[in-house]
């Protein structure tokens, strides 16, 4: 009796013109990608991969997978395509206003979801949750950005706030504004963080010298400075830890 073949196997025989739409051609390619992620999870899939996945829902009519690979080409990693600006991620062929939006948006959601897991709960008692949300917003800024974390009695997060964009090595910090603000959101302590794109959280003079009067501008208001983070490329530096407050 002649062996039954597996309907993969029958498949594979097929000429390619007689293949059920599933298995050949971009929408094959979708199903497949889509069993795969739904079957092993999105650890399974490649950073381009995952990516082509996410331009399918804005793309449904392109082949997504060149648009990934130029992106991969030009960004080098899944995470830093999502965090790039959008002129440039527009500027890849293909992409348009649609693949770029759909790309922010999964960036502002994974923004979203790191931010949720610090709301509501101590910050100083959930520092590893808030590095992480932290060098999200900011490990990937091509200019030094700085926040002010503002906490209420208990520790507990009042706002998050950008209070400044500068140059590739320099933002401008007012210890005044810095205090004003605290006073206005009847804050009772602080975290100052800011970025170095250069990657290396090293403190500059100026960075010290800022805190310092930060500290005592602050201080004369009873508000408490608990620490200042710098966040560089995969590694961040806490002014308290290395004992510099």
């Amino acid at each position: 009796m002649a062996k039954r073949r597996g309907f993969a196997e029958q498949i594979s025989l097929l000429d390619p013109d007689d293949r059920p739409p599933s298995a050949i051609g971009a929408e094959g390619h979708r199903t497949r990608m889509r069993q795969k992620l739904l079957a092993a999870g999105p650890a399974a899939l490649a950073d381009y991969e995952l990516l082509e996945m996410v331009l399918f829902l804005a793309l449904p009519r392109r082949d997504t997978k060149p648009i990934a690979k130029a992106l991969m080409d030009r960004f080098a990693s899944f995470a830093n395509t999502i965090a790039a600006p959008l002129n440039e991620l527009v500027a890849v062929e293909g992409m348009g206003e649609a693949g770029a939006a759909a790309l922010k948006t999964v960036h502002a959601a994974a923004l979203r979801l790191a931010r949720a897991e610090i709301l509501e709960r101590p910050v100083l008692s959930n520092w590893d949750a808030l590095m992480d949300y932290l060098t999200a917003v900011m490990a990937r800024e091509r200019v030094e950005q700085f926040r002010i974390l503002f906490l209420d009695t208990r520790n507990r997060l009042l706002a998050d706030e950008a209070q400044a964009r500068g140059t590739v090595n320099h933002t401008p910090v007012y210890p005044r504004e810095v205090v004003k603000r605290a006073l206005e959101l009847q804050a009772t302590a602080l975290i100052l963080v800011h970025n170095h794109p250069s990657g290396d959280p090293t403190p500059s003079r100026d960075d010290i010298e800022m805190t310092r009067e930060v500290v005592a501008a602050a201080r004369a208001l009873s508000i408490v400075l608990h620490d200042h983070v710098i966040i560089g490329n995969g590694r961040w530096l806490s002014f308290r830890r290395e004992g510099l407050l």
